[in-house]
């Protein structure tokens, strides 16, 4: 019975000892070295915190590395969990996590100047190779080990300006990573080029579905995304048959044309996920990898990554909105509308919040009792026993094929006059325009603001009056020559606030 995630990397390591699991940069490492160094953590971490009682936190602040994921391995391995942050995130904002968090041991790198006093232990990733592995004391962690463990928790931001962390345990990973494989046939022959932070969750199916195939996975520095030319190249010499990114990198490739004489022959599964894809943009590259299976997945950090999916099994116009489709095995996916009325299947079209219940449910918000209630309630159907749903803050609804579409946020849903309006089906809209790479809308000053990305200024106002009702129509729209991204590498909304 799998209950650890290090038991996935037991089995790999068993069965492909010296095949490549992670390639970076001009330097890799096999299952069975790997496994080694994860143990060298693993006992360095035991022998500071002495005989093993129950988990504490561990701070992780390494840049997307070989390291980091020997960090991540060792820690679960000493049974406690850990929270990795960029290493260019803000002092203020580690501060406030860290008095969230109240970490034990702290792991970075020496080429970094960070000192916390709050924090008594300090592990440096130079080291590594250099602890010596204590078997008696990983024997005697992993004998205590059950399966609601955390692994990790994520720092998502809050909107008191507090970060919120979503705790998730290794049963959640464990269900998720089994799916993932099943559902998208992964073998050990699979190389995947990963591309989201190790931060960010996407990078959960990456890493993790890799280690239990015993697959390879090459980690792609974030910088390079900024030259499409040289990503594809790479996908092309080193053979990469999947890749999970979120869809403003995808978008990108399509609007610089980076596909255009790349024959990809073994790229056979593009995966997405984290903002709505435009079909524009994701009809480019069907066009030019005719046998590739395309699937948009969705689901929001508190779900142990997705909790739906949609294997594109159809052709879209560039102005229809791209199912997120049904629900991943062992979730149950619920439309509420504001009443707490259960929305069904049958009734197409009529507008609901999303809902999500399943293990892969995040055991709430770490040392934050009032949002875990805020946002984890009891399921609205019955009292009979706790059964928790996650209210996602995501508008919904059924098409005619079942399938779940998804119009934005709720805190993307505006009012004008007397209307309700999804700012992202405004998005869909101007998406459409052949000239237009990408767009977002913002509500200010009771007004709706375009934002889009083009080469020149177009006349928007005329074309988006073609296929929305007026009163959706934005008042005012404003040309830029990019979208800047936030860390996931998504639109930055705060920041198209200040431009108005």
């Amino acid at each position: 019975m799998i209950t650890h995630i290090d038991d996935f990397l037991q089995i790999s390591m068993q069965k492909f000892p010296t095949k490549t699991a992670f390639v970076e940069a001009n330097k890799s490492i096999n299952y069975e070295k790997f496994n080694e160094n994860c143990q060298k953590v693993a006992s360095e971490i035991l022998k500071i915190n002495g005989e093993f009682k129950r988990q504490i936190p561990i701070l992780i602040l390494l840049p997307k590395s070989i390291e980091c994921l020997i960090a991540f391995f060792g820690v679960a391995k000493a049974g406690h969990f850990y929270t990795l942050l960029d290493e260019k995130t803000p002092f203020e904002r580690i501060e406030k996590i860290i008095s969230v968090l109240k970490p034990k041991i702290f792991i970075t790198s020496k080429q970094f100047s960070f000192h916390f006093k709050a924090i008594p232990h300090t592990l440096y990733s130079e080291d590594f190779e250099n602890f010596s592995v204590n078997l008696g004391a990983l024997l005697n962690a992993r004998k205590k080990h059950i399966d609601t463990n955390l692994l990790y928790v994520f720092f998502t931001s809050g909107s008191t300006g507090v970060p919120k962390g979503v705790s998730i345990a290794h049963k959640s990973v464990v269900d998720y990573t089994f799916w993932v494989c099943e559902e998208f046939k992964l073998s050990e022959n699979e190389i995947l080029a990963n591309q989201a932070p190790f931060y960010f969750d996407n990078s959960i199916l990456d890493i993790f579905s890799s280690v239990k195939v015993g697959a390879t996975l090459h980690i792609l520095p974030n910088a390079l995304f900024a030259f499409p030319q040289k990503i594809t190249q790479y996908l092309k010499e080193h053979k990469i048959s999947l890749i999970f990114w979120v869809p403003s990198v995808l978008i990108y490739f399509a609007n610089t044309d980076a596909l255009k004489n790349c024959e990809l022959k073994n790229l056979k599964k593009v995966l997405f996920c984290g903002e709505i894809m435009p079909n524009k943009q994701l009809n480019y590259w069907r066009k030019h990898l005719k046998n590739t299976l395309f699937a948009n997945l969705y689901g929001p950090t508190e779900i142990t990554d997705v909790c739906a999916f949609y294997k594109v099994d159809r052709t879209f116009g560039d102005d229809e909105l791209l199912p997120i489709g049904k629900a991943c095995n062992n979730t149950e996916l619920l439309v509420f509308d504001e009443n707490l009325k259960l929305i069904d299947e049958k009734q197409i079209g009529i507008k609901g919040e999303l809902f999500v219940r399943g293990s892969s449910l995040s055991l709430g918000y770490f040392n934050d009792k009032q949002k875990s209630k805020q946002a984890f309630i009891q399921n609205p159907l019955h009292e009979n026993y706790l059964d928790l749903l996650y209210k996602t803050g995501d508008i919904v609804a059924y098409n005619e094929f079942g399938e779940l579409l998804c119009f934005g946020r709720v805190d993307n849903q505006i009012k004008i006059k007397g209307h309700r309006v999804e700012l992202g089906e405004i998005e869909s809209a101007l998406n459409a325009h052949k000239s237009v790479k990408n767009s977002a809308c913002i509500f200010k000053d009771e007004l709706i603001i375009a934002f889009y990305e083009s080469e020149n200024e177009l006349d928007l106002k005329a074309f988006v009056a073609k296929k929305l009702p007026s009163y959706m129509c934005p008042s005012k729209f404003i040309r830029l020559d990019k979208f800047s991204l936030n860390q996931n590498g998504k639109i930055d909304r705060r920041a198209l606030n200040e431009l108005v």
